[in-house]
């Protein structure tokens, strides 16, 4: 789905503006229109809380016309800063992680801040940034503020996989490998492995699983600069220092050791609370 569109979830906040510019580097790269969604979730007692407004009665016809001239007025400006992409806005009404989950059926991208305010309140506080990454029919980028990462040259740092053999993982790889190769930077394939009795004496048969899984990228991408890093160490810990140096860091919605059933593994849960750069939950359509 190359030519669906990036749906940003849009609230005002600093955080929502930090999402909608990835959201249209991205697009620079893919060509890809990028559409802005409010949630407008209204209180049915106290009214809607929204960016700037003070609580009012439902329907409050003043301050929906200000949610929509907010998202006109960010559309525009995205459109403005750069001109040969398509930007749109929508208000949408409802829950906001329900809807944008609906929503992502026909998106080929799903982009979200780490935090939000009004009709975003908390909504990748926890729990429910977890529930939009497992539900949503679309990869999911997490883009935080970047206040706790080290600095890294923009332009140049990796997008860093974690790998480990299961079908989701492989998905994801495919996911990092097309991102990397767009913006012609490095790709880095994380494997996290527990030595066992012979310790370092598996390493080649590790290794050699995962190069054998990135036969098919090699061959799509003969220029791309692809390195495969054996770790000893947690995936969730190895992906978040990763993600120090990172420009993005992709991983599968499960991974290898995930119980069936269940729609998001612990890895990308942690990694969605703390990695220092955007994290990119892929899921089988």
């Amino acid at each position: 789905m190359r030519d669906a569109e990036i749906l940003v979830g849009y609230d005002g906040s600093t955080d929502a503006s930090v999402a909608v510019d990835w959201a249209l580097e991205e697009a620079r790269h893919s060509g890809q229109p990028v559409r802005l969604a409010y949630v407008f979730e209204w209180l049915t007692v106290a009214g809607w809380v929204g960016p700037g407004v003070a609580p009012g009665v439902w329907p409050d016809e003043t301050a929906r016309r200000q949610v929509e001239e907010l998202v006109r007025k960010a559309a525009a400006d995205a459109t403005a800063t750069h001109p040969g992409l398509t930007v749109t806005g929508q208000v949408y009404d409802g829950p906001p992680a329900l809807v944008l989950q609906e929503r992502s059926a026909e998106a080929g991208m799903l982009v979200l801040g780490s935090r939000g305010h009004g009709g975003f309140g908390g909504l990748l506080a926890g729990s429910t940034a977890v529930s939009v990454a497992a539900h949503a029919h679309c990869p999911v980028v997490v883009v935080r503020d970047g206040a706790d990462r080290a600095p890294v040259d923009a332009s140049t740092g990796p997008v860093a996989v974690g790998a480990d053999g299961s079908q989701p993982s492989l998905v994801a790889l495919g996911f990092a490998a097309e991102r990397a190769a767009q913006r012609q930077v490095p790709l880095r394939i994380l494997h996290a492995w527990t030595p066992g009795p012979g310790g370092a004496a598996g390493v080649p048969d590790e290794r050699a699983a995962v190069e054998q899984a990135l036969e098919p990228w090699r061959r799509t991408f003969p220029e791309l600069d692809m390195t495969v890093d054996l770790v000893p160490a947690s995936p969730a810990a190895m992906l978040i220092e990763v993600s120090r140096d990172a420009r993005l860091v992709v991983v599968g919605s499960r991974g290898r050791g995930g119980l069936a059933g269940m729609l998001l593994g612990s890895v990308s849960q942690q990694l969605i609370q703390h990695a220092n750069c955007p994290v990119a939950v892929v899921r089988e359509r």
